[in-house]
């Protein structure tokens, strides 16, 4: 196996203390990285509350909590990270702050570390391009919520080496996830297929053909969804949604992935999810009431 026993993660946000969680719990020192201590607090406090779910569940005891989050340092730079084997971005899905924390990181990373982002639909190859080592540069797509999903795609850039390929792999197994492969083309595979599906439901409800609730209703119990696609879209975050549909949109130049007018709207209202309470669905109550 791997010879890495230590990870970088940068971004202590829900997909970014996810990644953390899941190599603390497999025994790897992380240390976690983000702007302010605020989002550091914030990202300690999901780890051991969804460690503890854990511990309820009897997926895990009390001592293998207290180990795994003893394995976990942080900070609000870089500091830390000239001895990681691996880092990890998992930053906002923007193409420009991701380049820039790739600009800062490599000078301070050892020569031999491998650099993976978590990016869900940018080009790894261009992300690749402006790192000192796009040859060990790949991307990792966990799902959300980390802990709980199972896949990993593993996203080889042309430069990416074979070597930094197996190594990912392998890495991936260590976790108890599945790899699978993917091609470097706009949004992967995962991404490709839901993020459209997600749009088209936004289309039915912008143009009258259903409510939130009959289209997720629908959804749910017509397909046998665990969630409904615009539910799903508040979870993933709408900002994101958007993001990933521009880059299909921009990528592929298909008027098929053509961003619903109604997502780009909820986004400029600043609407985009759970994560602020309200999206198609507003979380202030206990049960969530759509918008719309």
């Amino acid at each position: 196996m791997t010879n890495i026993s230590k990870v970088g993660i940068i971004g202590a946000g829900q997909m970014g203390n996810g990644i953390a969680h899941v190599f603390a719990q497999a025994g790897f020192d992380v240390i976690l990285s983000d702007l302010s201590q605020e989002s550091l607090d914030k990202g300690l406090v999901t780890i051991e509350k969804n460690m503890q779910r854990l511990v309820g569940r009897g997926k895990m005891t009390d001592e293998d909590m207290v180990a795994s989050l003893g394995r976990i340092t942080i900070s609000t730079g870089f500091d830390g990270f000239a001895d990681v084997g691996l880092a990890i971005e998992s930053a906002v899905e923007n193409e420009e702050v991701k380049k820039k924390i790739f600009t800062d990181l490599c000078p301070i990373l050892n020569e031999t570390a491998i650099l993976a982002t978590n990016t869900s639909s940018i080009s790894i190859t261009r992300l690749a391009a402006i790192t000192d080592r796009p040859d060990r540069f790949a991307g990792m797509h966990f799902m959300n919520p980390v802990p709980v999903m199972k896949l990993v795609e593993l996203i080889r850039g042309i430069t990416t080496s074979a070597e930094t390929f197996d190594t990912i792999r392998e890495l991936t197994v260590e976790l108890n996830k599945t790899p699978v492969s993917s091609e470097d083309f706009p949004a992967f595979m995962v991404n490709r297929i839901l993020l459209p599906m997600i749009n088209e439901a936004i289309y039915t409800l912008y143009e009258g053909v259903g409510g939130v609730d009959a289209i997720d209703t629908a959804m749910r119990l017509g397909a046998n969804h665990p969630m409904g696609p615009l539910q799903l879209a508040d979870f993933i975050g709408l900002d994101t949604c958007l993001a990933i549909m521009q880059v299909l949109y921009d990528g592929l130049a298909d008027t098929k992935y053509r961003p619903c007018p109604l997502l780009v709207k909820y986004v400029e209202a600043g609407w985009v999810g759970r994560k602020v309470n309200r999206g198609f669905y507003d979380y202030t109550s206990e049960v969530p009431v759509p918008t719309r």
